[in-house]
């Protein structure tokens, strides 16, 4: 990311689409292909020129699909992939999940489904012996660690006090490309209308039983109609760590090594803006994960950490009732929620304030979370595909004319500016981002579509539903570290090839 040094107003950008490999939008694959069948062709017309054609024309048949992609560069064959994934997933019966004593697992208890489902929750201390959650995702045998923070509002902020926290955020995600076996770090910022529970716990117990009557009356209409104008937020900061090189190493010890991290990790969030910054106990994720589930409980859970100091809830009963996914939304428990994922960040510059009205509280929605998703790169693969892309600018800015070579220019002064900024120790982060929006009723989803594309006009995004895998991208934006590109079926490496 770069930063213009404007004095009054500083802007920030240069960040740009990772390059595909292979020949326009062919993709690797299809680039190999397209050289591998001019020469089968080739060998093939010495022999028949009637195979020959019919030769070419399977494979204009089979490369068609590649060169056809959607704005997001999703190919033909990966929208029929997602389809089939679909129909197999409701044949099966798997849109559908119902736990508790009605459930088809033993003990009758309320366990998270899809993603969550394997997730093994411990809990350990770190150097301040503050308990902190540890959620082991068996399955790819990964573990995250949960910090919540209360970031300082941009409000009365001078500029160059928002441009010194935007800097500690960046040296801050450049450092996570040295953590040792950090697979990604996931930013959720979640906020609903506040319930005035935590007012009402505030105000009601210190009116004195002797005060007047007019004073009594000013403190309880205020508990009573502030809530509706207010709103509550929440902050959290998930990193999943992977075991590095394959090694075998117990959980235990895992857990003694976060905790080792956790320290320092909180010092640099509370430099970069975050305010007050603790780990989150294993209670209090699942409390987090309870109330995404069943947004009416929200209340109670506060009422009881108020009155009690805590829910005593554990990760087996955080999860939902019941659950019924469809193509566009997912249904569960109090709550209808609908996911969209970025396809195209803002183009250009943009200011230090350009999320803000994405990150506040939407009208007419239970709850909301925006989810940014980080995806460190290690220094020695940073230095190679900044070179890589610089080389290409190049090559594409000497070889256009027009208003194709003044593009193919500006692209290569950022590729120059991206390349002297990472030689000079800055990270290379790849992201994006994910918007849960969750309602009363199906009734209700029409206006959140409403809201959500005004926000994103706001925020100069471009986004599109998860349609067809609302389940997972509801996941992906709880505070539990669900990476999306350790759950693909097809590796990662191939997926970029396509």
């Amino acid at each position: 990311m770069a930063t213009e040094a404007l004095a009054a107003d500083p802007t920030y950008g240069n960040w740009r689409r990772p390059r595909r490999p292979g020949l326009g939008p062919l993709g690797l694959i299809g680039t190999v292909v397209v050289f591998g069948g001019i020469v089968l062709d080739l060998l093939v017309s010495m022999a028949s020129l009637q195979a020959t054609i019919v030769l070419v024309v399977l494979q204009a048949f089979f490369l068609m699909p590649l060169a056809a992609r959607t704005q997001d560069g999703r190919n033909v064959y990966q929208l029929m992939a997602l389809r089939i994934g679909w129909l197999r997933r409701k044949g099966k019966g798997s849109t559908t999940y119902v736990s508790g004593p009605l459930g088809r697992r033993s003990g009758g208890r309320f366990r998270p489904p899809g993603l969550l489902s394997r997730v093994k929750v411990e809990e350990g201390r770190d150097a301040y012996d503050q308990p902190f959650g540890v959620l082991h995702h068996r399955g790819r045998n990964l573990f995250t660690i949960v910090l919540g923070c209360e970031p300082d509002g941009g409000s009365l902020v001078d500029p160059d006090q928002v441009d010194t926290w935007v800097a500690s955020w960046g040296h801050w995600l450049a450092r996570l490309s040295n953590e040792p076996g950090l697979r990604g770090a996931t930013v959720v910022v979640e906020t609903a209308p506040d319930t005035g529970s935590r007012l009402a716990n505030e105000v009601l117990p210190r009116i004195h039983p002797d005060a007047p009557p007019a004073a009594r009356a000013v403190m309880e209409e205020v508990v009573e109609k502030y809530p509706a104008a207010s709103s509550e937020m929440h902050t959290y900061i998930a990193l999943t760590y992977g075991i590095p090189g394959g090694q075998k190493r117990k959980p235990e010890d895992i857990i003694n090594d976060l905790a080792i991290r956790i320290p320092g990790l909180l010092e640099g969030l509370q430099g970069a803006g975050g305010g007050p910054a603790a780990p989150l106990s294993a209670e209090r994720i699942a409390e987090v994960v309870r109330v995404a589930y069943d947004p009416a409980v929200s209340g109670d859970v506060l009422d009881a950490r108020a009155q009690h100091g805590g829910t005593g809830l554990e990760w087996d009963d955080a999860g939902p009732a019941a659950t019924v996914e469809t193509p566009s939304a997912y249904q569960h428990d109090s709550g209808v929620s609908r996911t969209w994922m970025l396809t195209i960040a803002p183009r250009g510059t943009v200011r230090a304030n350009v999320l803000r009205g994405l990150l506040e509280a939407a009208p007419g929605t239970r709850r909301k979370r925006v989810a940014l998703l980080y995806r460190p790169i290690d220094p020695a693969t940073s230095a190679r595909i900044v070179e890589a892309d610089r080389r290409a600018a190049q090559f594409m800015a000497t070889s256009k004319r027009g208003m194709v070579q003044a593009r193919a220019a500006n692209e290569m002064r950022a590729t120059e500016q991206t390349a002297v900024e990472e030689a000079t120790g800055a990270g290379l982060v790849e992201f994006s981002l994910m918007v849960t929006v969750t309602v009363d009723t199906d009734a209700e989803l029409h206006d959140a579509n409403a809201t959500v594309r005004n926000l994103m006009a706001g925020a100069r995004l471009q986004m599109r539903p998860a349609d067809r895998m609302q389940a997972a991208a509801f996941s992906c934006t709880l505070p539990t570290g669900i990476l999306p590109w350790e759950y693909t079926l097809v590796p990662r490496e191939l997926k970029e090839a396509l």
